[in-house]
């Protein structure tokens, strides 16, 4: 199974593993599956980190990054056909990182493992 890591599940499995749902664990560790991250979720990464709104990440997007390395992730880029997914999207709320996410996940036919129940209101397979 293709799974996008919505921002929060990938802070949490590298600072607060615990803050994951049991099926998310077991998926995360299921070697048939592959994870990916889109570069949107290291571009949130990036600005809550100058405004200070991600703490444990005291060396910023550098040390998001390094942290995601270590772990078998594959890092998507935004491409034409996700943005223009994103336009045909409902408003559901107006999280401006959630929407290219959602898009990507749609285009590229994977679930989101999210927590966030927004999310569970695009016609898009996530998975808590």
């Amino acid at each position: 199974m293709k799974l996008l890591l919505d921002t929060h599940v990938a802070i949490w499995l590298s600072n607060k593993p615990e803050k994951l749902s049991a099926k998310v664990k077991a998926l995360l560790l299921d070697n048939a599956n592959t994870l990916y991250i889109s570069i949107v979720s290291v571009w949130e990464v990036a600005i809550k980190a100058s405004i200070g709104k991600l703490p444990e990440f005291e060396g910023g997007v550098k040390t998001f990054l390094a942290e995601m390395e270590k772990n078998p992730i594959i890092f998507l880029s935004v491409e034409k056909q996700h943005i223009a997914m994103v336009e045909t999207l409902p408003f559901h709320h107006r999280d401006p990182f959630d929407r290219p996410l959602v898009a990507t996940a749609m285009v590229e036919n994977m679930s989101i493992l999210t927590a966030d129940e927004n999310i569970f209101k695009y016609a898009v397979p996530s998975v808590w």
